[in-house]
């Protein structure tokens, strides 16, 4: 995946152009009568009035957005009408800071807008809008409508009907069923004064003073207090992003399993960065969960102790290298063999034609004999400048770190950048043409991405081979809440056609020798029940060993509330028929807001 600040930074630049200057106007600008509320709203997600001009619409101010780039306030018709698929709230977008206090009974005049966060291409949902405005403050001091209380009992199991085939699969044009469907009860309630109480955090605050908690505490819940997420059909209905309408210095550092006791209330928005939120007027307090970084236990002598991190673009300006250090050395036991994902050349970002990533690693190598383990050697192949993805500049790539004092390393020259690594027998046995290798660089399937490196370790006697991968990020899928449904996950197929490339080269050691030990393992970029882990699996090459994991152990990524697998150990049928195979994602980072980085580590334990 992409760092989430790279990520983050350049969605909010789009943000900021397109609420400036594009609401999406769905028909073509004619005057209407003055209307309600609800009557802008509608009983699907596409105004009625989209591109009309309204007159003297009135309503009460809920709450005032004085920051950033959607400045304006959401207003709600106080006497509703008997419809629940139309909500009485609406957001009027000024451009600039709204002359209005909370309380304020209103009228406004403007254009009723559809507008997209994120812009079209991005498949979202809308945001009906009033634009344009012309604000008349009636009174002031008056009561805000009491809000709606989001609870377990109201938001319903099924997350979203399917889309219209008649519209390449959108479900904008189709009747809100608020009390079937958990993305229409939503919508049902955008922009009205909405309310959580005693809300358990499933995915910790971020650096943009957001949160999420879950409304459903039995919902695919796990020991740790986050929400797993299993499969494609079944959805965490229970989600809800948590933003604040007040200071971000006051907003709550809150790690998954914390609790925002008492009521957190405010209106219900709709934003690019996780759908439905509840922008908060009024946040509960936080109270903490206790939650504590996980440390696996230390591999027997007769174990060898392999492990996939993905440390999140490390570069020597970095200040993440002595709590790294510490992760590996104190959390994770000192593995004996370490994949690290994300490791940038020696100038990071800066785009000049470095390559050479030795600063990075031995600055890393360094930091954890301070932390008081093992004088790590390392292998990996510098990538071509600019040609493996990543933040530009960066060059990221993967890393073998391995304590010769427990494993060697088998070297064979030739690996280079853009030589594909081959599989030869002899006396017998698989051996690989170069050691360190990639696979297959030239093929296309690893267009702007990395190429997996493949070497070959020997432990105790016995013939280890490793591939590290860090196969293409889901950036450009569709958002889980996304007008098309199901969403199109565009990203799986360069994915796809990387898991039959790491598949084959596999395929090409177990037929060279049938019973050799060999590890797949990095950042995958997807579940355990993908397609993407399929292809990986193929006939029985290979098996995802977190699946030895209780389902809802199975993690090590939290995003928008969903604890999701995303890093991944696979094993040849030789580790996995040992019977001694022992898996752990050892949590330190997903569930936690002062993370160094956003995924966890993995560790395998067996004897070869």
């Amino acid at each position: 995946m992409p760092s989430k600040s790279s990520a983050r930074l350049a969605a909010l630049t789009v943000a900021a152009v397109c609420s400036a200057v594009s609401g999406v106007v769905l028909t073509s600008p004619a005057h209407a009568d003055t209307v309600r509320i609800h009557d802008i709203q509608g009983t699907t997600r596409i105004s009625p009035l989209a591109g009309q001009k309204v007159t003297d619409v009135a309503g009460i101010v809920t709450g005032v957005r004085t920051y950033g780039s959607s400045r304006g306030f959401w207003m709600q018709d106080p006497t509703p009408d008997d419809d629940p698929a139309t909500s009485e709230g609406v957001f009027v977008f000024t451009g600039s800071t709204p002359k209005v206090a909370v309380g304020d009974a209103v009228t406004v005049t403007g254009t009723v807008s559809e507008y997209v966060p994120g812009g079209t291409s991005s498949g979202n949902q809308s945001v009906t809008e009033i634009t344009k405005p012309t604000v008349t403050v009636r009174s002031s001091g008056n009561a805000v409508p009491a809000p709606v209380v989001i609870d377990e009992d109201s938001v319903p199991a099924e997350y979203t009907p399917a889309g219209d085939p008649a519209a390449n699969g959108s479900i904008n044009g189709l009747t809100l069923r608020p009390s079937t469907y958990a993305l229409d009860y939503y919508e049902s309630l955008e922009g009205m004064n909405v309310q959580v109480a005693d809300a358990r955090v499933v995915t910790a605050t971020d650096p943009y003073s957001e949160l999420w908690v879950t409304v459903k505490p039995y919902e695919h819940a796990n020991r740790r207090g986050g929400t797993v997420y299993g499969s494609y059909d079944s959805q965490n209905t229970g989600r809800l992003q948590i933003q604040s309408l007040g200071s971000t210095a006051d907003f709550p550092q809150a790690n998954v399993g914390d609790t925002l006791a008492g009521t957190t209330t405010g209106p219900l928005d709709y934003n690019q960065f996780g759908g439905y939120t509840l922008v908060a007027g009024r946040l509960g307090s936080l109270e903490s969960g206790g939650l504590q970084r996980e440390t696996t236990r230390k591999q027997e002598r007769s174990e060898l102790a392999v492990a996939t991190y993905n440390v999140e673009n490390l570069d020597p300006s970095d200040t993440t290298f002595a709590a790294h250090a510490s992760a590996i050395v104190n959390n994770l036991q000192s593995p004996d063999i370490v994949s690290l994902e994300e490791i940038q050349d020696g100038n990071g970002a800066k785009d000049d034609g470095t390559v050479d990533a030795s600063q990075t690693v031995n600055k890393l190598i360094d930091a954890i004999v301070a932390a008081g383990g093992p004088k790590y050697d390392w292998r990996s192949i510098d990538p071509v400048n600019d040609q493996d993805g990543g933040e530009p500049g960066g060059n990221i790539r993967q890393v073998f770190l391995f304590n010769p004092q427990r494993v060697s390393f088998t070297d064979r020259p030739g690996g280079d950048s853009t030589t594909a690594v081959g599989v030869t027998r002899v006396h017998g046995k698989a051996q690989l043409t170069v050691s360190p290798g990639r696979i297959d660089p030239a093929s296309a399937a690893w267009k702007s991405s990395r190429k997996p490196l493949v070497g070959e370790f020997v432990f105790r006697g016995r013939t280890v081979f490793v591939i590290a991968n860090h196969l293409t990020s889901k950036g450009g899928d569709q958002s889980l809440h996304a007008q098309y449904q199901p969403p199109t996950r565009s990203s799986e197929v360069q994915r796809h056609l990387q898991a039959t490339e790491v598949n084959t080269f596999v395929k090409d050691i177990l037929d060279t020798q049938k019973n050799a030990d060999v590890i797949a393992l990095g950042d995958m970029n997807d579940f355990e029940f993908s397609d993407t882990a399929k292809i990986l699996e193929g006939d029985g090459e290979l098996w995802s060993a977190i699946k030895s994991l209780p389902k809802s152990e199975r993690y090590t990524y939290d995003y928008q509330g969903n604890e999701q697998v995303l890093d991944q150990i696979l094993v040849s049928p030789s580790i996995r028929r040992g019977c001694d195979l022992d898996y752990d994602s050892v949590h330190v980072n997903s569930e936690f807001h002062d993370q160094i980085s956003d995924h966890d580590p993995q560790v395998l334990r067996f004897r070869p």
